[in-house]
Parts: C-alpha cells; sequence; structure tokens
C-alpha cells in the first residue's frame, strides 16, 4: 500500500492545533476529554473554528439555557449541511476523488464524481421547489442504500426540506407508523429492489403508502427493472435529476438557522408509535465532523495526510449508519455504497461479497454491526484467501463496528485475518451510540491501547458516566449509561410532541436534567468501555430498533393469538437471541404452520429482522396490576438473575404464571448463556 508517510491520525492533528492556536496542551487522552466534558463552550467552538465552519450572521453564545434539553446551540448562526459537503467539491474533483461509488448485487458500478453529484442535487432541489416545497415542508423517502437516495437527501437539505427515510425491508404498516406522523407533502419511492439474491417488485407498496399518505402532494418513483408495472400518477426521478443548465450551475444551498430541521428519524420506545426525532442542521455538522474525523479517524480524501480515503459502512438505509455513512461527504470524503444483502443469498451464501466489493473499491476503512463480522467468523470467511484470488485487501486499515457488542473472540479473528494479510496492527473503531443523536457516544482513538471486546474511550464532548441506583458515578462496575452534558446533535424535538411529553419521558424520566441512555455500561480505569446491551425492553436487532409494541401490534392481529410477550437477550459477547412468548385462543395449537403465521405477520408489518428466534406457549403474559406487560423483569430473568431480585410479585395482577417463565429460563437459556 502506497500511503505519504508518515500519518499523522487526525485527532493527533486537532491537539496540535489546540497547543498551537490555543494554547492547550494535554498529556493524556483523559486530560483532553475532560476539558472537552466541563468546558463546553471551549470545546465546540474549537470545533466549530477546526473545521472552518462559517456563519453569514454572528451568533450570541456557543450554548446558552438549560437544564437539558431546554439549551440552545450557536444562537443567531446559519448553516445548511448540503453547503458543508459541496465545500469540499472543488478540492476533491481536482484530487481525482469521486463523492460516490456505489454498487448493488448484481455488479452495477455507479460513480458519480462531485460536480455531477452537485448537478444532480441541484436539478432535483429545483424540482422540488417547483412542486411547491418550501422550508419545513417533509420529504419522504422509500429507498434503498444507492446514490440516488444521498442526492435526494441532498436535494432536500439544500433548500431546507426536512428528509425521512425508510428502508424498502420494512413493512408497509411500519413505515406508514412513522411517515404519517410527520405529514410528508412528497414521497420518493424506489419501484423495486434486489435483495438476496433476488428481484423484488415494490411498486404495489410505493402505490399502497401514497395511498395512505393523503398529505402528500406529488410521488416520485425511482424506476428499477424489478417492476412489473409503473406507479401511477408518478414523476420518474431521472427525469427530475436530468437537468443541466445554467439554473443549476447557479443553485446554492440556503443559508438556514442552525436549529433548522435537517431530518427525521425514527427510535421506537416499548410503547405507542416510533418516536419521530427531529434534528438540526447545525447540530448534526458538529457532532458528525466530530465523531467522523476525530474518532473515526477519517479525513478528506484530498488531504495530503491521507491514503486517499474511501469510506464504507454497510447499512440498510433504515439505520442511523446510513447517516453515518452519509457524512463522510460533509468531511471531504469519498463514501462507498453497497446495496445488497452482505451475505449472499439463502440458496448461496456467501460472507466473502463486501470483503470482494471492499477490494475492487478501494475501501479504507471498512464498518459494519458487529452481528456482521460474527457471521464471516462462523462462516469461515477466509481473507488471505481471497487475498490469493487477487482481492487486495490491504488498503483497508480500519474496521468500524457497532449495532451490538463486539465479542472479543469475533475481535481476535478478525485482527488474525488481516495480521496474515501483511496488517498486524489493523484498527478496530467500535462505537456505540444511538438513533435518538444521531452520534456515538463511545468509539475509537486511533493511538489508545486496544482491548479485544472493549471500546477504547468516551467521545470528546460526551460527558457519559455509568451511574448506578443511587445516581452516583461508577467504575468498574456496570450501570446506567446517563450524559450530564449536552450535545449539539441531541434532537431538537420529538414531531407533534405538545409540551416535549414524549421528549422528556423517553431521556430524563429517571434523571432530571441528565439523559439516560437506555444502555448497561461499564467504564473501566483505563477509560475503556463495555457495552452491556439495552436496560430497557426496546428491541435492539444487530443495530436495528423496534418497540415492542409495534410487534405485539403485528403478532395480536391474528385471530389465534389473544396475547404476547417479546424480549430480546442480547449480551456481551453472546449471540442475540430473541423468544416470543404468546397465549393462544383456547383449543388452539402452536404447530409449525402457525408459527409461521407469526413469523410471517411479522416479517410483512415489520422487517425480517424482527422475526423472532423461539415462539414459546403460556398460558398468561406476566402483567402489572395496571396491566403493563412485565418486559424488562422477564428479560432480566431470562439473563440469569434471581426472580425474587427482578419482580415483586405483590405488584403483579398474576404473579402464579411466572413460574412457566422460571422453568422456561431454567431449561433452556441457563446452561447456553451460563452466568450473568
Amino acid at each position: 500500500m502506497t500511503t505519504t508517510p508518515p500519518y499523522i491520525p487526525q485527532i493527533r492533528l486537532y491537539q496540535d492545533w489546540l497547543r498551537e492556536q490555543r494554547g492547550l496542551r494535554f498529556d493524556h487522552y483523559d486530560a483532553l476529554w475532560r476539558w472537552s466534558t466541563t468546558d463546553l463552550q471551549a470545546f465546540w467552538q474549537s470545533i466549530w473554528d477546526y473545521f472552518g465552519l462559517h456563519s453569514p450572521t454572528p451568533y450570541r453564545a456557543v450554548l446558552e439555557g438549560g437544564p437539558m434539553p431546554h439549551v440552545r446551540w450557536f444562537p443567531g448562526a446559519q448553516a445548511n449541511y448540503a453547503r458543508q459537503v459541496f465545500r469540499h467539491a472543488a478540492p476533491a474533483h481536482a484530487a481525482g476523488h469521486p463523492a460516490i461509488v456505489g454498487e448493488d448485487e448484481r455488479g452495477r458500478v455507479r460513480v458519480l464524481s462531485w460536480p455531477e453529484l452537485r448537478r444532480q442535487v441541484a436539478s432535483l432541489a429545483l424540482a422540488l421547489k417547483a412542486m411547491g416545497v418550501q422550508r419545513g415542508d417533509r420529504v419522504a423517502a422509500y429507498l434503498p442504500n444507492v446514490p440516488e437516495t444521498v442526492v435526494s437527501f441532498l436535494a432536500c437539505a439544500s433548500i431546507g426540506a426536512i428528509w425521512s427515510l425508510c428502508a424498502p425491508d420494512m413493512g408497509t404498516a411500519a413505515v406508514l407508523d412513522r411517515f404519517r406522523q410527520i405529514e410528508p407533502k412528497v414521497l420518493i419511492g424506489a419501484d423495486g429492489v434486489h435483495y438476496g439474491g433476488k428481484p423484488l417488485d415494490r411498486s404495489a407498496v410505493v402505490a399502497e403508502l401514497h395511498a395512505g399518505l393523503p398529505s402528500v402532494q406529488h410521488l416520485i418513483t425511482l424506476r428499477t427493472p424489478y417492476a412489473a408495472e409503473r406507479v401511477a400518477g408518478a414523476a420518474d426521478f431521472d427525469a427530475l435529476t436530468d437537468r443541466d443548465n445554467a439554473a443549476t450551475a447557479a443553485l446554492e444551498p440556503e443559508w438556514l438557522p442552525f436549529e433548522h430541521p435537517l431530518w427525521i428519524v425514527y427510535s421506537s420506545g416499548t410503547t405507542g408509535l416510533p418516536k419521530p426525532i427531529v434534528h438540526g442542521h447545525g447540530g448534526i455538522l458538529l457532532t458528525m465532523l466530530a465523531m467522523k474525523v476525530l474518532h473515526n479517524d477519517i479525513g478528506p480524501s484530498y488531504a495530503p495526510n491521507s491514503w486517499g480515503e474511501r469510506f464504507h459502512w454497510y447499512s440498510s438505509t433504515g439505520w442511523v449508519m446510513w447517516n453515518a455513512q452519509v457524512a463522510g461527504l460533509a468531511g471531504g470524503t469519498t463514501i462507498v455504497l453497497y446495496d445488497g444483502h452482505p451475505g449472499g443469498s439463502k440458496e448461496h451464501p456467501d460472507w466473502h461479497v463486501l470483503w470482494r466489493f471492499a477490494a475492487r473499491h478501494r475501501v479504507t476503512f471498512f464498518g459494519a454491526g458487529a452481528a456482521y463480522y460474527a457471521n464471516c467468523m462462523k462462516a469461515g470467511v477466509n481473507l488471505p484467501a481471497l487475498q490469493a484470488d487477487g482481492f487486495d485487501l490491504t488498503r483497508i486499515r480500519a474496521l468500524g463496528s457497532t449495532g451490538s457488542p463486539l465479542a472479543e473472540d469475533v475481535q481476535r479473528w478478525g485482527s488474525a485475518q488481516f495480521a496474515a494479510l501483511g496488517t498486524p496492527d489493523i484498527w478496530w473503531a467500535n462505537i456505540s451510540g444511538g438513533t435518538d443523536f444521531c452520534g456515538a457516544f463511545i468509539g475509537g482513538h486511533r493511538e489508545l491501547p486496544q482491548v479485544p471486546g472493549q471500546m477504547q474511550c468516551r467521545q470528546l464532548g460526551c460527558a457519559v458516566e455509568a451511574w448506578g441506583e443511587d445516581g452516583q458515578p461508577l467504575i468498574g462496575e456496570v450501570g446506567e449509561l446517563v450524559c450530564t452534558q449536552p450535545i449539539p446533535s441531541m434532537p431538537l424535538y420529538f414531531w407533534n410532541d405538545p409540551g416535549q411529553q414524549r421528549y422528556l419521558s423517553s431521556y430524563f424520566d429517571m434523571y432530571p436534567g441528565v439523559w439516560r441512555h437506555g444502555d448497561w455500561l461499564k467504564i473501566g480505569t483505563d477509560g475503556g468501555c463495555v457495552i452491556y446491551g439495552r436496560s430497557d425492553a426496546t428491541i435492539n436487532r444487530h443495530g436495528l430498533r423496534m418497540g415492542t409494541s409495534e410487534i405485539y401490534a403485528a403478532v395480536e392481529a391474528l385471530p389465534e393469538v389473544l396475547d404476547s410477550l417479546v424480549v430480546d437477550l442480547e449480551y456481551l459477547g453472546r449471540e442475540s437471541y430473541m423468544p416470543l412468548f404468546v397465549v393462544l385462543r383456547p383449543g388452539m395449537t402452536l404447530d409449525d404452520a402457525l408459527r409461521e403465521r407469526i413469523a410471517g405477520a411479522i416479517r410483512t408489518a415489520l422487517s425480517p429482522r424482527f422475526v423472532p428466534d423461539e415462539i414459546v406457549p403460556m398460558a398468561e403474559i406476566p402483567r402489572t396490576l395496571s396491566g403493563k406487560k412485565q418486559e424488562l423483569p422477564i428479560k432480566k430473568l431470562l439473563l440469569g438473575q434471581p426472580l425474587d431480585k427482578v419482580v415483586n410479585r405483590d405488584a403483579m395482577a398474576n404473579p402464579g404464571c411466572l413460574d412457566a417463565y422460571v422453568a422456561f429460563a431454567q431449561a433452556r437459556l441457563a446452561p447456553a448463556l451460563g452466568p450473568c
């Protein structure tokens, strides 16, 4: 691999800048982190200055207000996400680096140069304006991980429209549950996808979504070879992005208030509809730049101190890592997208697919969910053999992982694979964050020691602690992950949330003024961190979160099912295991046919990702006196905790049903999971 020696990690370049421009010297990372989380004004001002952000209007403060969430960042400033992206167009293009490289399952490769990306974005932005889309209008998209999706997002950002995206692997009901809440003016949908080796017609789904969203005034379809017929009344995406004239050349992204909404993403809790979370242009830019450049060590592709970065993170468009992938553009990095199944197909499984893809497109940073690496290990992926077949993987210098805890043995396996390729010092950027604030609390540091199964540090600007039940910070013990200081990318608000009631109850109900994230965390004396899964009952299936209420709605709509309860047993170093307990109507039997109907209901309404590992018949679902399903106590019980430590029988409406769950835990889970 040819580089420009010596390479200086991005976080060290930032520290050198702090020393030269601010007179700040930090002898070790802990001192830098403590400064960043105690002097918020100085730290976030340094991020603004270091990355050369600009506003045509002055701001009166870096941060004002409080406590969380009642704060404002850079009040008076203006920003635009797309403007930040296109500031890199000229130098990146001059250096010969494209903006986007995309490939799909069928091997079709598309490369968008920076000028071509800008032209298509401007063309679509002008088309949206001609449709009457104004600042604050919502544009909803049902699209796969292709360059057109990035173009659509940046077009919306350019004119101040609010973007919202769902993946085509989501069921129609789940998509409507999200988009109906935000009342979009425009719907952009792909009429087909190719996934898992199969062409999938999505034209009927797009038509159904259109019919189910009365607010939509304009429908745009991305036409594919996989649809049997065209969606009636839809404009053609390719035609709308084909404009190339003086108007497209002249269009500049609009300056917007710093807190102007950028996108609406969705995070499901244990009850109610998915939460429509609104993030702002300025806050997302600040947080994404700090995370991508400083902690993931991904600089501009065109920088002298660079390997000609090509950033890939395998993701569905329904996962927040799609947003993180696109953020590479905001730092001037070429992003490399894969649209398809990472493991081939059911008929022809092949976990070398993404590695060959990475070799073909000279990826330097390769990211995926932790479950992906575990699947590669189990499938016997052999990277040296792939290299011998002509697929050069030596340009990969970093492996990113998130979504669930990365097991120690999986990380050791991956490191050994790269050592055999001649890269003995491969760096793992293991991160943990969330859709909720569209960032990472815990992440990597190129120059800190690596411990397999552990994340290296708490990220700059993130005042993260593990709290015990008494609300005091813990070191070396597992506690609730909290963040005691605000971060710019924390939600502006939830859409249609009077009095911020859902927002406050989602993160600030346990500790007013302190963000409670819903994860178990242990912070070591060396600053390293380990995530132990969710501390609430939300389902986290390989990084994608889904509210249990959405699963219940799908399952309990079946006439055979009276009641149900689902838990996700996600735990460090162990495979995710999700059992679904069902109470059937009298006389019904849980045979294979009914199991398949239950699985099919979840697959259709939500996604195949949330089909349970096991469906178990029970006489009753444990409930509180007020009728609430006792998900978290059952989860703790199935993770091996004693019954008397997880539930108060006196607070239950039906304590007698617990014996069956104890028996299930002892018979099915204890031998497999071992002590917790």
